[in-house]
């Protein structure tokens, strides 16, 4: 968050923060600058480059995220009547205009969910048909399922399916930011490899503290130590059912993977974080064949 309130201060505004809300003026309107994210942040990106479209003059973003959803923003914001150049690459420019105007815009698939049924095929060997599947969003993705040994086979126009191809091996991973191997799709794979036989690395370079579901995977018999960044993942034949939680949106939706594999029943709580990245998961899931009930408790 400090990247984001950093920048819109270089840009002019006043920011405090009180009890935990943040309170931020500009009295005298945003003005064109050079920002430089320390590091590359999509959400930081997407909020300065909005605010820049409307701001005074120029502004540079160096160090800019380079995902797919940051294109996506720059496109509509152009039919808005925005003057960007550079989405996509590490330098963004954004020209500030006096006024924006409505437009019609249909955003690109999550890629992220896309890559979390991915998985879930892959674990029920090519049962999920995926329709509009961001095939060129995932490409790096696609090269790491290839070394399990997981295959995605397009059956029809936008529609894929995870396969097997030959026994899952174990591999090693690091996340990056875009076009490598996504943090977001972290916890899915560790859940995937915590059942492939021999040793597999996943090293986290992205976010602190986003080892938080290592704990709830071992109450479901994952084999899992973390050293650092790195977490040492050894395949066990099987997990079982137990009351988990969901302790941040993608952890979540490796808690619903481990429950549809894992022998016995899965209870997952704090699930509010679930429905924040995936629209009625439990209606999809269903849809499919699973046994998945939402409650109250």
């Amino acid at each position: 968050m400090d990247f984001h309130l950093k920048a819109l201060e270089k840009m002019g505004a006043k920011v405090k923060v009180e009890h935990g809300y943040i309170h931020a003026v500009a009295p005298g309107g945003l003005k064109g600058t050079v920002v430089e994210f320390p590091k590359k942040t999509v959400t930081g990106t997407e909020n300065i480059m909005m605010a820049a479209s409307l701001a005074e003059g120029e502004t540079v973003l160096k160090n800019a995220a380079r995902e797919p959803e940051v294109v996506d923003l720059a496109n509509m914001l152009k039919k808005m009547g925005a003057e960007i150049k550079g989405e996509g690459t590490d330098t963004v420019v954004v020209s500030g205009v006096k006024k924006l105007k409505g437009t019609e815009h249909t955003i690109i698939p999550d890629r992220i969910e896309a890559g979390t049924f991915a998985v879930l095929s892959a674990m029920f060997d090519g049962s999920i048909v995926i329709r509009n599947y961001p095939f060129q969003y995932l490409k790096y993705v696609h090269t790491v399922l290839d070394r399990i040994g997981i295959n995605m086979v397009q059956i029809g126009k936008n529609s894929f399916v995870a396969k097997r191809s030959e026994k899952l091996r174990p591999v090693k991973i690091e996340t990056k930011e875009y076009p490598y191997f996504p943090t977001d799709l972290q916890a899915q794979f560790m859940t995937l490899l915590s059942v492939v036989e021999g040793f597999s690395v996943i090293r986290e370079n992205i976010f602190e503290n986003r080892f938080m579901h290592v704990p709830e995977l071992r109450r479901l018999g994952a084999d899992i130590q973390i050293n650092g960044r790195d977490a040492l993942i050894k395949g066990v034949n099987y997990l079982m059912g137990a009351p988990v939680r969901a302790t941040d949106l993608r952890a979540s939706a490796a808690m619903v993977i481990a429950g549809l594999i894992a022998e016995g029943t899965t209870r997952i709580y704090d699930i509010y974080h679930l429905d924040r990245g995936y629209e009625s998961i439990d209606e999809k899931l269903k849809s499919l064949g699973a046994s998945v009930s939402r409650g109250t408790e």
